[in-house]
């Protein structure tokens, strides 16, 4: 061998051993897709919040303006977690749910009601239920991965992720916070069944969600007055809640390629909530079917790479985490965009990222500053000393742990017989 052979073939093991060990730079399609959503976010923002920030603060770019301030806090808290690494979140994730436990109960203490609701603080700038979703994932998270030995066993695995998500879910209800308390519970099951909880135990946890629901439902006014009007909705649309009939004459209004930009009618003569709940509606207004099929395509991808760093994690824990979180996004929108088309009962859900709500950006914000830490980390050495087991018996979220097992030791063939 030559010397420049020897060379050359050293230059590329070592430029191939740096590629390995470097710290990836973050999933920078996921970037993308948040930047787009948030500037988009923002435009809606300047056109269905104009006449509401004129009417209510005298301002025609007061929510605009809120929201570009939550964005900027939101960016940044997104950019130092992606550099924050995700296992430090062991450490604090029972003072974070204690904080979350704490936020929950002041608000109902503190008393401050919109909406026929309490749930914020500061003139509705804070809302703890929505760092509860957040919260709630992580916490499950860390706690199903060091309970990974024992989720078939029910009182070890079930029952305390009952009480959990009870205290909390609880907690929300109080508010009443009907559709946070069903995103708790339904993360809660989600999570569950992606560690690998016995599916008799997942069937048994859902039957039990569903009979609570029931219940809740039969005793609380608000839950069946949106049951009743969705049910008759389904029978003729026409006797669907006035929400719905004014979402669905903007879907209407928008055709295939909307009226333009700022010039939707709908959000100005009874459209509720134009500028957060609502706000899909006037989306598919001003931009038509073609608008609102992008939209979806942008949490498309969205799922599409957050699953991705899911499956590429560098252990059990960031599979899940990153799992939950993505899940999390993709089923807010999901419920935002089914009830404003009459799908689903109305439910209080925003659209990530385009809706208005300080503390619903913060929080999606957050969670994709994770998700590009656990994709930073994909490269990197296992921080565990080695451990790179999926503890999830439901979905193998990492189909490349099984090529790395070691194999067994094949028995030799017995020629004799």
């Amino acid at each position: 061998m030559g010397i420049g052979t020897f060379v050359n073939k050293s230059v590329r093991s070592a430029a191939a051993t740096a590629k390995r060990t470097r710290p990836s730079s973050g999933d920078l399609i996921l970037v993308a897709v948040v930047i787009a959503l948030g500037v988009f976010g923002l435009l809606m923002q300047y056109s269905a919040g104009t006449d509401f920030s004129m009417w209510t603060y005298n301002s025609a770019t007061y929510i605009f303006n809120k929201q570009l301030l939550w964005m900027a806090v939101g960016t940044l808290t997104a950019f130092i977690l992606s550099r924050l690494d995700y296992h430090i979140w062991r450490k604090i994730a029972v003072p974070l749910m204690g904080v979350t436990v704490i936020l929950l109960i002041a608000v109902l203490i503190n008393n401050e009601v919109r909406n026929n609701a309490v749930r914020t603080f500061f003139g509705g700038s804070v809302q703890p239920s929505e760092l509860a979703k957040l919260a709630t994932i992580i916490y499950l998270s860390i706690w199903l991965y060091s309970k990974r030995e024992h989720l078939q066993d029910t009182q070890l695995g079930l029952i305390p992720l009952a009480f959990i998500l009870g205290v909390i879910g609880g907690l929300i209800f109080l508010q009443p916070d009907l559709s946070a308390t069903v995103t708790i519970f339904i993360l809660g099951g989600l999570l569950f069944f992606l560690a690998g909880g016995d599916m008799r135990q997942i069937i048994l946890f859902c039957v039990v969600a569903l009979a609570a629901g029931w219940l809740v439902v039969q005793f609380s006014s608000t839950g069946k007055a949106r049951i009743g009007s969705y049910i008759a909705g389904l029978k003729d649309p026409l006797k669907s809640s006035d929400h719905v009939l004014w979402s669905l004459e903007a879907i209407f209004k928008g055709k295939l390629v909307g009226v333009g930009i700022g010039r939707a009618t709908t959000k100005l003569i009874g459209l509720p909530f134009a500028a957060t709940d609502s706000i899909f509606a006037v989306i598919v207004e001003e931009l038509g079917l073609f608008g609102a099929l992008g939209l979806i395509g942008l949490y498309a991808v969205l799922a599409w790479r957050g699953l991705k760093i899911a499956n590429h994690a560098p252990d059990s824990l960031g599979s899940v985490m990153a799992a939950g979180l993505t899940f999390w996004i993709v089923i807010e929108a999901a419920i935002n965009m089914a009830v404003m088309v009459g799908l689903l009962p109305f439910a209080g859900n925003a659209l990530p990222f385009v809706s208005a709500g300080g503390s619903n950006l913060l929080s999606t914000l957050a969670a994709i500053g994770i998700l590009l830490n656990i994709s930073r980390q994909s490269r990197r050495s296992d921080p565990e000393g080695g451990e790179r087991k999926t503890y999830s018996a439901s979905i193998d979220l990492r189909r490349r742990d099984r090529r790395r097992s070691v194999p067994r030791t094949r028995r030799p063939a017995n020629h004799g017989k």
